[in-house]
């Protein structure tokens, strides 16, 4: 199921093209998507077995007219409130899914903080920390990677801030 990769591999997608690009160490974990399932984050973190304070998912918000990501455990909640103070805003509200798709290049579910196509802005909860690793979308549903939060912050330009709550 997972899978260590250095190289890029045959249908690789924006997201692991990359990281590889960039050279990080990342794990690649597959698994068959439900569509049924109320929960993509959810989903993800139970197939692969992980604990869904590792797995993150990418939600992307208008924060004062703006698209911005915000990164956190799919644990728990984006606090818009949070997000918008972390960049520097002041409202903040979830973005039209179809123009998140659009502005990304992923769709709903697979969006990555990795390898979008208009690259926004990017916030990653600060819990992401306390991990020596996490899990994100890849770049499409029943894709995730495994990559290190440092490595993950430093590929998006991420600020790292305190922007999930339970």
């Amino acid at each position: 199921m997972a899978k260590k990769a250095k190289k890029q591999q045959a249908g690789g997608t924006p997201a692991t093209v990359a990281l590889t690009a960039a050279g990080v160490d990342f794990t690649v974990h597959s698994y068959d998507h439900d569509p049924g399932h109320p929960s993509y984050g959810e989903e993800a973190a139970e197939a692969m077995g992980v604990s869904p304070d590792r797995v993150f998912k990418t939600l992307v918000a208008d924060v004062d007219g703006a698209l911005v990501v915000g990164v956190v455990p799919v644990a728990g909640q984006l606090d818009l409130k949070a997000l918008a103070t972390a960049v520097g805003g002041k409202r903040a509200a979830m973005a039209d899914p179809a123009l998140a798709e659009r502005t990304t290049g992923y769709v709903r579910g697979g969006i990555s903080s990795l390898g979008q196509r208009k690259r926004l802005r990017t916030v990653l909860d600060a819990s992401a920390s306390s991990h020596s690793t996490i899990c994100v979308s890849a770049g499409r549903r029943g894709l995730e990677v495994e990559v290190s939060p440092g490595d993950l912050a430093t590929l998006t330009d991420a600020t790292l801030a305190p922007i999930g709550r339970a």
